[in-house]
């Protein structure tokens, strides 16, 4: 690897979502959910980048960066159901110039976890009227931004946002139920599709080029007791599903869950330009009771993991090559990568930089294999 040269076309850059940085976004269910209590430390003013975005840009530029991802606050732009906000596509609008004018490439995510209350208040993603509601935003945004954007990422993590919001309970509305979550996954497929092809609409309209995609969390589940076969099922149908379910549905326009009906979506078929590709570490797996009483597999600790060498400040396992791993996974569905998050939690710059210059190196090497990726940002 030590004689790889990235292409000049490589994008290199970070990543943000709004609510975690922007500040105030006191008209989504995110902050609904922190000020009932639900969190230990509330969003607030964050990092004020709604205010402080230019002197940000400007630190990237220094830094290098050619791109720069971020999401745009659905509730700041629809905050009553069908009311646009003008003011705030206007701010987005010149978030966009401000980074061409830096000559750092804007890549833009539209769904970031969070959702206007409006929406969580008619059942939001349970709800299939979200499908329609989110094909309609993403036209606004496209028919404002789609003059100096180039790459969309439609909804990031969907299938992190679905366990998380619909299995675990963690974020809102609170569920923890196996159907109300594979109809999220279903209401999520359809919206990515519906959201493609509007975006798609409003390029060629104004007679422009776009990228259109998700951002896949792609994990490593691992056996907690490699020689037990319950172990080794769990690791496998929580890869299956966790990891490829989402991208299969979207690549051949049918939604297919183990032990379920398949559900045809037929304006999926091929609704992905490029994959966006999160990557964070493994996850050990055991076979018992998960989230919402399903038998599963079960997230256990890496303490008792003799190959776990290196853990982040929240005792995540750190394991670099999985980088490499996971992008020949995705090598598969025959589209361009791009690593749109990767990082490490930790409160040590010298264990923050061994791991973007490792797991960076994981990626060269991939790339001299023959996996086609498209640039790198940091979360």
């Amino acid at each position: 690897m030590s004689d790889f040269v990235f292409p000049p076309s490589f994008f290199w850059g970070s990543a943000t979502s709004s609510h975690q940085v922007e500040g105030n976004n006191d008209k989504n269910d995110w902050w609904a959910w922190e000020q009932a209590g639900r969190v230990p430390e509330p969003s607030g003013i964050a990092c004020d980048q709604y205010r402080r975005y230019r002197d940000d840009f400007t630190l990237a530029q220094q830094l290098n960066h050619t791109a720069h991802r971020f999401s745009i606050e659905w509730s700041r732009v629809e905050p009553r159901d069908g009311e646009i906000d003008a003011q705030a596509i206007a701010h987005y609008q010149d978030v966009v110039r401000a980074l061409r004018e830096r000559n750092i490439e804007p890549i833009v995510t539209l769904h970031h976890f969070a959702n206007p209350i409006w929406l969580a208040e008619q059942g939001g993603w349970a709800n299939p009227a979200v499908v329609e509601r989110f094909m309609r935003y993403s036209r606004v945004m496209a028919e404002a931004l789609g003059d100096q954007v180039r790459y969309w990422v439609t909804i990031n993590e969907p299938m992190v946002y679905m366990v998380m919001h619909y299995l675990d309970g963690i974020g809102p509305p609170g569920e923890r139920s196996v159907e109300r979550a594979f109809l999220v996954m279903e209401h999520l497929v359809r919206a990515h599709a519906a959201s493609y092809h509007a975006i798609h609409q409003a390029a060629a309209a104004a007679g422009r080029n776009v990228k259109v995609s998700v951002a896949m969390h792609l994990q490593q589940f691992i056996p907690c007791h490699r020689w037990s076969p319950l172990d080794r099922l769990a690791a496998r149908l929580t890869e299956d599903i966790y990891n490829f379910r989402f991208l299969d549905a979207v690549m051949e326009g049918c939604l297919r869950v183990p032990g379920r009906r398949p559900v045809p979506v037929p304006n999926a078929h091929e609704t992905l330009d490029f994959i966006g590709v999160h990557y964070y570490g493994r996850a050990f797996m055991r076979w018992g009771r998960g989230s919402a009483g399903r038998w599963s597999g079960v997230r256990c600790g890496t303490e008792h993991h003799g190959e776990v060498t290196e853990r982040n400040f929240l005792s995540w396992d750190v394991y670099p090559r999985g980088l490499y791993e996971v992008l020949h996974w995705a090598k598969r569905y025959g589209r361009p990568l791009f690593v749109t998050e990767n990082g490490i939690c930790t409160q040590h710059d010298e264990q923050r930089e061994a791991s973007i210059v490792n797991h960076v190196r994981w990626v060269a090497r991939a790339m001299q294999e023959g996996v086609p990726v498209l640039g790198y940002l940091y979360w």
